[in-house]
């Protein structure tokens, strides 16, 4: 027998402990032959090499791999924690949406065609459908890029009422990694995580509208990937994308980031966010050719990488509106002013709603403020990237479990920061970045978000920046507050060609108050923005490469004679 034949061969080639024991009472409980769950599995049981050493993160532990063949990054737990956390919220709030459409359902049905007390064979056609959706199924998870199964092992463990977890890769020696951790962690992650070996993007493009949550957490771009992704999530589903190329995303590499994205960042302050709305963009522009859009409920820039959920809905009527949430950003190359104008417009004559071309760039041919030049970038997506009732809910669920996340000072911060941002001002100004503009003393945070509360906007911060300002005020507003606070604290004379020189030789059209205003900034109990918790926090090499191990003392140098010691801003 074909069991009788692995068992023994599994003995005579590995020495049994006590994790090996529990392996193997887990391989005869999810074996092809015994269970038709675990298809993708292979009929021999995983080897385990003597004791190796092990991670564990949350509920879960994985044997650790020192030759780096499969990939792993301590730094991500953030990443995978906060997933955790949106993911409970989905769960809930997906049953609350089923409740309701059910209970609405059954309004329009007649009190005397319900199906309680009656035969079902007696019921209409309606009633009968009904009773079938009234059980909703437990959420299909896929993990398109699983490396150790780690991530799949804990959406499994840690998320109550989740379903199947499907652990993709394509590369073989993360499938049998993957299998061996599955096995160790026990009879619930063995029933629920199916390891399988196949390319994600053919995968998800086979199984299209299949699973109600997909994971998107590639090295590097995942713009490969977006247009099976978009297809393969259902209705209502959540789409869960991270992207770790910051540097093609935030400017350094303007035509490698229009080739994969479509978009041109734009070098500003802001270029994190902007990171953001561009990944959405790309994400929105993918899901429109399938008459499908997406709507966002937590964006975040993270340590080293950008984490997007969005929720993906099918509607062809809706997807018409899609140009209402994309702009272009004009930056001015002296000030550093931005303006955003949409691509599309709606036309107020027509009751339709559909709508059309914009006009022509709202911005002059030179800036009004310094006289610079204008740069363009985009298209961003300029709609809200929160939702702010999400993450309000999700920060409250963390708080009473905070003990269930390994990350809760750092997820906790960043929703917090997340939660108290305005939804509708895309980007954002650095307060020093415009005080080294007019080479003046900085005004508190505290007066100037009084100052812009007093004069009728709002304003607040981000937890993209520390130094961040989001408010709807336009940048002509920004520059008078400014013009008034240099009155009130004299600069230098500088040359008159320089851009501060010329916003400050202008008249403030408003009159700027910097007194305290009701409603404006409060001392704050939590931190928003925490340091890394240990050294080398943040991207790790890709899996197949070797580690490189750096001695203890790199400068050591190995001789008799005494060594003068050089610092190395002296260039010796």
């Amino acid at each position: 027998m074909t069991i009788a034949c692995g068992f023994s061969r599994f003995l005579s080639t590995t020495r049994v402990h006590s994790s090996t024991n529990r392996v193997l009472s887990l391989w005869f409980a999810s074996c092809p032959c015994s269970s038709a769950s675990a298809s993708a599995c292979a009929s021999e049981p995983p080897e385990i090499a003597g004791d190796p050493d092990t991670v564990r993160e949350g509920r879960a532990e994985i044997f650790a791999d020192k030759s780096n063949s499969v990939f792993f990054n301590k730094a991500q737990v953030n990443n995978r924690d906060l997933s955790i956390a949106v993911l409970r919220w989905f769960v809930l709030k997906r049953q609350e949406e089923h409740d309701a459409q059910l209970k609405g359902r059954r309004a329009d049905i007649p009190p005397e065609q319900h199906a309680d007390g009656l035969d079902p064979a007696t019921t209409g056609s309606e009633d009968t459908a009904l009773r079938k959706e009234s059980s909703l199924k437990a959420p299909k998870v896929l993990e398109a890029l699983a490396a150790s199964g780690l991530r799949a092992i804990r959406y499994a463990l840690e998320v109550d009422g989740i379903g199947e977890v499907i652990a993709l890769d394509n590369n073989e020696v993360a499938i049998e990694s993957c299998k061996r951790n599955i096995y160790h962690n026990g009879i619930l992650a063995s029933s629920k995580v199916v390891p399988h070996l196949a390319d994600a993007r053919i995968y998800m493009l086979t199984h299209p509208k299949e699973f109600d949550v997909v994971d998107l957490d590639p090295y590097g771009s995942p713009a490969a990937f977006l247009d099976s992704a978009v297809q393969c999530v259902a209705d209502g589903g959540i789409l869960m994308c991270s992207a770790t190329d910051m540097a093609v995303l935030a400017g350094g590499n303007a035509e490698v980031c229009f080739s994969k994205y479509g978009s041109y960042p734009v070098r500003g302050k802001y270029r994190h966010e902007m990171a953001l709305r561009i990944l959405l963009a790309c994400m929105e522009s993918h899901a429109i050719r399938h008459k499908r859009y997406i709507v966002p409920v937590i964006s975040v820039h993270m340590d080293f990488y950008i984490r997007v959920f969005v929720r993906i809905f099918t509607s062809a009527s809706t997807v018409k509106s899609s140009p209402l949430k994309f702009s272009h950003v004009y930056q001015c190359v002296g000030c550093n002013s931005f303006h955003l104008q949409n691509v599309g417009r709606i036309n107020s004559k027509d009751k339709r709603n559909i709508p059309l071309p914009n006009f022509c760039p709202t911005v002059p041919q030179e800036c009004s403020e310094c006289g610079g030049k204008f740069v363009m970038g985009g298209p961003i997506w300029s709609d809200p990237i929160h939702d702010r009732d999400w993450a309000t809910s999700i920060l409250s669920n963390i708080r009473a479990t905070s003990g269930l996340y390994e990350a809760y000072a750092k997820i906790s911060a960043i929703l917090t920061s997340v939660s108290e941002e305005l939804p509708n001002a895309p980007l954002f100004v650095s307060l020093h970045s415009i005080c080294a503009t007019l080479k003046c003393t900085n005004p508190t945070m505290v007066m100037f978000h009084s100052a812009i509360r007093n004069a009728g906007y709002q304003i607040s911060g981000s937890h993209a920046d520390p130094l961040a300002l989001k408010t709807d005020a336009p940048m002509s507003v920004i520059w008078d507050i400014m013009r008034c606070w240099v009155k009130l604290h004299p600069v230098k004379s500088q040359p008159e060609n320089l851009p501060g020189s010329r916003i400050l030789s202008q008249e403030p059209q408003l009159q700027a108050s910097f007194s305290q205003a009701t409603g404006g900034l409060v001392a704050r109990k939590s931190p928003r923005f925490l340091p890394n918790p240990e050294k080398h926090w943040g991207p790790k090499m890709k899996a197949g490469r070797p580690l490189k191990i750096l001695p203890i003392d790199k400068f050591r140098v190995h001789t008799c004679y005494p060594v003068r010691r050089v610092s190395v801003d002296s260039g010796m």
